[in-house]
């Protein structure tokens, strides 16, 4: 290969049915896929789909070479931008390919990309922050929130076993502690699943629009902002009394960008 290999600051292999399909991620947040060992596993010719990626004017524009990191060692292996994956894949002709194949073909078409995209650009490929770091961050009262929560967890905690020490019922005071654990800890005070589902689609919207002034991949940094901003470390994490605040936080910043009024 001639091409300057670009070494990536992060690698992480995403299952889908039965295949693991490798991503890495480069310094400024874009993520790109080997595709060989994708062409491999179609029962695809892979000096046949080199070439198509070479001479596509869309693909050989973007195409890049990444270093990975194998069981052998390091190798270069030629890359598109995950944004990019689906034109590879649809440029695929499922009837040409051998039978035992034609299905996989038509599954990865339909699905490879959107398993993909929800797995490395929900915050999920983006630069890992430690709680402590989220904590410097974070909303003020949302971090006394979280103190005085753990503050009455420790109280509660010596309580119930300085009482177990006296009676000797260690077993009842282990449930109340797990009981009072569960309460501190209730799910229910998060987002729905479908204001979840709102927070993600408006990221995406936000994403796609700073991503057409960048030129880049804008999922993890916007996801990264919005953790940062309120101290989470997903978006489905978000207290439910602060998701209207969540979703004003997405809708000023698209209607920055766009100068429009947000679709969502």
């Amino acid at each position: 290969m001639t091409t300057r290999a670009i070494m990536p600051i992060e690698q992480k292999a995403v299952l889908f049915y039965n295949d693991e399909i490798l991503a890495v991620r480069m310094e400024d947040g874009s993520v790109f896929v080997p595709i060989r060992p994708i062409v491999e596993r179609l029962g695809l010719n892979w000096s046949g789909q080199y070439s198509r990626i070479k001479r596509d004017p869309v693909l050989g524009k973007v195409q890049g070479v990444c270093v990975i990191q194998t069981p052998g060692g390091r190798q270069e292996a030629l890359s598109i931008p995950l944004d990019y994956l689906s034109g590879f894949l649809f440029g695929i002709n499922a009837d040409r390919v051998k039978p035992e194949f034609r299905e996989d073909v038509i599954r990865y078409q339909m699905e490879c990309y959107k398993v993909l995209s929800e797995a490395l650009t929900e915050g999920r490929l983006i630069t890992d922050l430690t709680f402590d770091d989220l904590l410097q961050t974070a909303d003020p009262g949302a971090v006394q929130a979280y103190q005085i929560a753990q503050a009455v967890m420790r109280l509660a905690r010596n309580q119930i076993l300085l009482e177990s020490r006296l009676t000797g019922r260690i077993d009842d005071h282990e449930g109340r502690l797990v009981t009072l654990e569960a309460q501190l800890g209730d799910t229910g005070r998060n987002v729905t699943p479908d204001q979840a589902s709102q927070l993600s689609q408006a990221v995406k919207a936000v994403a796609i629009e700073l991503g057409k002034k960048s030129g880049r991949n804008e999922f993890g940094a916007i996801y990264g902002e919005l953790y940062r901003k309120f101290g989470i470390t997903s978006y489905k994490m978000l207290p439910a009394r602060r998701f209207d605040e969540a979703m004003q936080f997405l809708t000023n910043w698209h209607e920055s960008i766009t100068g429009a009024v947000a679709p969502f």
